[in-house]
C-alpha cells in the first residue's frame, strides 16, 4: 500500500483502521444523540400558567383568540410532537404538518401530510394550500407559531404561475438539484416561482402576529434560506433569478412553462423586511449545523484527539472539498499523535446523465477513498437527516483500506464515482451510515481521524 511521503505517517495498521471506523462512527451518534429536537426545545421553550417562552419572548397564549401551529420540514412531525408535550393537551391549539415520512402518532387537532422529498408530490401541494387557507383565517388577536426545518421546499409547494403543473413542477426541481448549484441559490429560484415561499407565508398571515422556531439546515448567515424561507424576508432578487438560471445553462432544463417565464422575465419580486408583514414577525433558531459541530468536539475530545474546525468547503464541489480537508488533516497530523478535524455544511455534486445510488455524502467519501488508501487517516461523511441522496444511507465511511478491500470483492470504486453509484459498493463493503430518518435536519458533518 501506498503511504503519502508528506503525512509523515507509517504504513496503515488494518487493526487501527477498523477500530478508528468505529471511533468515527461513535463521535457521529454521539453528535445525532446531543442534537436532538427535545434537548434544544428544554434549552429554547418553556410554558408555564398559561405563557409561552421561545428563547427571548414571552407569549400569554390566553390573550390570543386563535393559536395555530404550522409544522414543516424533515422535523416536521419531531418538532410539533416535542412542541405539544410541552404545551400539554389542554391547551387549545390546532395545526398542520408537513413532513416526508409517516408520524409514529398523530397530535390531535392537526392535520397531517406526506410531502415529496427531494421532488414536490401531490401532497406537497395540498399541504400549500390547506396551510394558505389556515393562515387567510387569522386575524390581529391570532398566534401562529411556525416549526421550520430543511427539506420543506419541496414539502409543502404552490407554484406562483398556474400555468406550472405538477410535473412541470418536478422537472424544475430536478433540474435545480442536479445543477451543481449551491443550496442558496437554488432557493433563490424556488422563492421566485412559489406562492409559498420568500415571505409569503407570512404574507397570508399578516395581520396576525407570527413566531418562527427554526431547526436550520443552511449557513447561519443564510436563514432565509431554511425551507426557501416562507415566514421571513427575502434578501434573493428576480435579478439574481435571471442571473443564476443563464450562469447554469438552466434553460434548456427548464419544462416549457417554466422556460418562458424566464424568457418573458415574468418572476415577481418577494416580500422584502419592509413589508408590513413582517412587523409582528419573530424568528429564533433552536437548532443549526454548529449543535452538531459542537456535539461532535465533545465526543472527540473525550477520544483523546486533537481537535479543529474547518467549515471553508461550505457549498463547495465536493471534490474540491475533499482536497482541501486531506491536506489539512496530513498537516494537523504532523503536529500531534492523533487529530480529529470536524466540517459542518454541505458540498455539491453536480449529476450528468444518468445516477445510481447515492449522494453527496457517499460521493464524497468514495472519492476521499482513491487519495488515502495505505494511510492512517479515517474520513466519515453523513446526513444529520439520516438521509442522504436517493439511497437509504445518511452516508459512508472509508480509511486507508478501502480500496484494497473493495478491490478484493471485486468492486470498481472509480466505475462508482464515475456513475454516481456509491451506495451499493458501500453496501457490500458494510461501511454505510444507516440510521434510518432520524426527524431531525442540521445539514451535514464529517468527521476526518488521523492517527
Amino acid at each position: 500500500m501506498r503511504t503519502d511521503p508528506s503525512s509523515g505517517q507509517q504504513p496503515m495498521d488494518a487493526t487501527a483502521a477498523q477500530r478508528m471506523r468505529l471511533v468515527a462512527r461513535e463521535i457521529f451518534k454521539h453528535t445525532l444523540q446531543q442534537s436532538s429536537i427535545d434537548r434544544a426545545f428544554d434549552h429554547h421553550l418553556g410554558y408555564e400558567r398559561g405563557i409561552l417562552r421561545v428563547s427571548d419572548d414571552l407569549y400569554d397564549l390566553d390573550s390570543f383568540s386563535k393559536v395555530v401551529i404550522v409544522s414543516i420540514g424533515k422535523a416536521g412531525n419531531t418538532a410539533v410532537e416535542s412542541l405539544m408535550n410541552r404545551l400539554g393537551a389542554g391547551v387549545g391549539v390546532s395545526g398542520i404538518v408537513c413532513s416526508p415520512t409517516d408520524p409514529g402518532s398523530q397530535v390531535f387537532g392537526f392535520r397531517y401530510f406526506k410531502g415529496g422529498h427531494p421532488l414536490p408530490n401531490l401532497e406537497s401541494l395540498k399541504s400549500a394550500e390547506s396551510i394558505l387557507r389556515l393562515l387567510e383565517s387569522l386575524s390581529d388577536k391570532s398566534l401562529v407559531i411556525y416549526l421550520i426545518s430543511g427539506g420543506g421546499s419541496s414539502l409543502v409547494e404552490k407554484p406562483a404561475f398556474e400555468s406550472i403543473s405538477l410535473e412541470d413542477l418536478v422537472d424544475t426541481y430536478r433540474a435545480l438539484v442536479h445543477c451543481g448549484a449551491p443550496i442558496a441559490e437554488i432557493n433563490t429560484l424556488r422563492k421566485h416561482l412559489s406562492a409559498v415561499k420568500g415571505g409569503r407565508l407570512a404574507q397570508a398571515a399578516y395581520p396576525a402576529h407570527q413566531v418562527s422556531i427554526l431547526i436550520s439546515d443552511v449557513p447561519e448567515n443564510a436563514l432565509d434560506s431554511l425551507a426557501s424561507g416562507p415566514t421571513m424576508p427575502d434578501s434573493s432578487t428576480m435579478e439574481q433569478c435571471y442571473e443564476i438560471v443563464e450562469r447554469y445553462r438552466l434553460l434548456p432544463e427548464f419544462p416549457p412553462s417554466v422556460r418562458e417565464i424566464f424568457q418573458n422575465r415574468l418572476l415577481e419580486e418577494t416580500p422584502k423586511k419592509d413589508d408590513p408583514s413582517f412587523v409582528k414577525a419573530r424568528w429564533w433558531t433552536v437548532l443549526s449545523n454548529l449543535t452538531a459541530q459542537h456535539a461532535a468536539v465533545e465526543k472527540a475530545a473525550v477520544s483523546g484527539f486533537a481537535i479543529e474546525i474547518d467549515n471553508s468547503v461550505d457549498d463547495k464541489d465536493y471534490r474540491v472539498a475533499a482536497d482541501h480537508l486531506l491536506r489539512r488533516v496530513r498537516e494537523l497530523r504532523k503536529g500531534v499523535s492523533s487529530v480529529c478535524l470536524i466540517s459542518g455544511g454541505e458540498v455539491t455534486v453536480q449529476v450528468k446523465g444518468e445516477s445510481g445510488a447515492g449522494g453527496r455524502n457517499q460521493q464524497l467519501a468514495l472519492y476521499c477513498a482513491e487519495r488515502i488508501a495505505g494511510e492512517n487517516i479515517t474520513v466519515l461523511s453523513a446526513g444529520t437527516d439520516g438521509i442522504d441522496g436517493n439511497s437509504t444511507a445518511a452516508g459512508a465511511v472509508v480509511d486507508g483500506s478501502t480500496v484494497e478491500r473493495a478491490r478484493a470483492k471485486g468492486l470498481n470504486i472509480r466505475d462508482a464515482l464515475d456513475r454516481f453509484d456509491a451506495y451499493p459498493l458501500f453496501d457490500r463493503l458494510g461501511d454505510t451510515i444507516v440510521t434510518g430518518p432520524t426527524g431531525n435536519n442540521l445539514r451535514d458533518l464529517r468527521i476526518l481521524l488521523a492517527y
